[in-house]
């Protein structure tokens, strides 16, 4: 695995607003240059669900200060999930010997793959602070991703109508799949950065079958990967969540964030 990143103060990035009203905050566990397995993180996004879920039953969250949760920024070790209700069609290899392991999950969506060099970005977000809509929810992860294309590289991107993610023309260069339990949210984003592509070609990703369309990276549409991409990333997507949310974005780094992320999981 590579080394989490060293800093460990937090900082943060706040969304322009043009009230005086204070700006609800989300603290952000940025590992974006650590590989966690798929699992592991797993049960951390768990753990954070049920702590939003106490403090949103049991402490004031009309206060204006009061956060609207937290958010985990980071790659995994290579893996194929399923969303819940997702067919094992879309796979072009046995269940029975796959070539990266496979997880069934809770989210929705058809099949994906995870892998280092791709950025994944789970925000566990209590949406009565915000808007109760899951389809506004997805349209505001697009969001930060095209945010963060636009400002990071120039790259326009979109949305294609009928299809979640986000989008180079025809190209897909980030998935989305959620799930919410009592308005909280987890799962979230994967922008694929700098991902070894290959491992798509052994599945029908989300389960678009159109021929005319095709998975993406940054690097790919840049033509290379300049050694700065992840970490312009990370905070692009931090910014992006920002500005798209009106959130202040607190980043907390490196070994504060596993011990904290730790220290939920065992609550």
């Amino acid at each position: 695995h590579t080394s989490p990143s060293s800093h460990t103060s937090p900082s943060s990035h706040t969304s322009p607003s043009s009230h005086t009203s204070p700006t609800r905050r989300v603290i952000v566990y940025d590992l974006h240059d650590t590989v966690v397995p798929y699992e592991q993180a797993w049960g951390w996004q768990r753990a954070l669900v049920d702590l939003v879920v106490t403090e949103a039953s049991s402490g004031d969250i009309s206060q204006p200060e009061a956060g609207v949760g937290y958010a985990i920024l980071l790659q995994h070790d290579p893996v194929y999930t399923l969303g819940e209700g997702s067919t094992t069609d879309n796979l072009k290899f046995d269940m029975d010997a796959p070539p990266h392991p496979i997880h069934r999950i809770e989210r929705g969506g058809e099949v994906t793959f995870h892998g280092p060099g791709q950025l994944v970005l789970y925000p566990i977000l209590n949406l009565k602070l915000l808007k109760t809509d899951l389809h506004w929810y997805l349209r505001q992860l697009e969001e930060v991703i095209i945010r963060s294309l636009d400002t990071v590289s120039g790259i326009e991107a979109g949305r294609i109508d009928g299809l979640t993610g986000v989008w180079v023309e025809n190209r897909k260069v980030a998935a989305i799949g959620i799930r919410a339990t009592k308005w909280v949210t987890y799962h979230g984003i994967a922008l694929n950065v700098v991902t070894d592509l290959s491992p798509f070609g052994h599945i029908v990703p989300c389960g678009i079958k159109d021929e005319g369309k095709e998975v993406t990276s940054i690097a790919r549409e840049l033509g290379g990967d300049d050694g700065f991409l992840m970490a312009e990333y990370s905070e692009g997507l931090m910014e992006g969540l920002a500005e798209s949310f009106g959130l202040e974005v607190v980043q907390i780094g490196g070994h504060a964030a596993l011990e904290a992320l730790e220290a939920v999981h065992k609550l």
